[in-house]
């Protein structure tokens, strides 16, 4: 299953944020991208294993594009986390 992530470009200061949308409260870094998509990869297995074992239900992945669309994140890139494994960016 894939979930699309929004990522807040970093730099030689800052490092790299993304989060989860569909996955409230859900939300990483890493000093560089890939780091951050590997921890926002962890961060949302961990948010579904919580919300599991509390008994709540996990949400549908949304697609991407309605992701993109969100004035949230106007201005952050796009990408996903596989919670089979791997990752894919976009």
């Amino acid at each position: 299953m894939r979930y699309p992530i929004a990522i807040e470009i970093g730099d030689d200061n800052t490092a790299y944020g993304v989060v989860v949308p569909d996955l409230p409260g859900c939300f990483s870094a890493g000093d560089t991208l890939d780091e951050a998509i590997a921890n926002a990869e962890e961060a949302a297995a961990a948010w579904i294993e919580a919300t599991l074992d509390a008994g709540g239900g996990v949400p549908s992945p949304s697609a991407l594009e309605a992701i993109r669309k969100n004035p949230d994140y106007h201005g952050w890139s796009f990408g996903e986390v596989s919670l089979g494994g791997g990752t894919k960016n976009g």
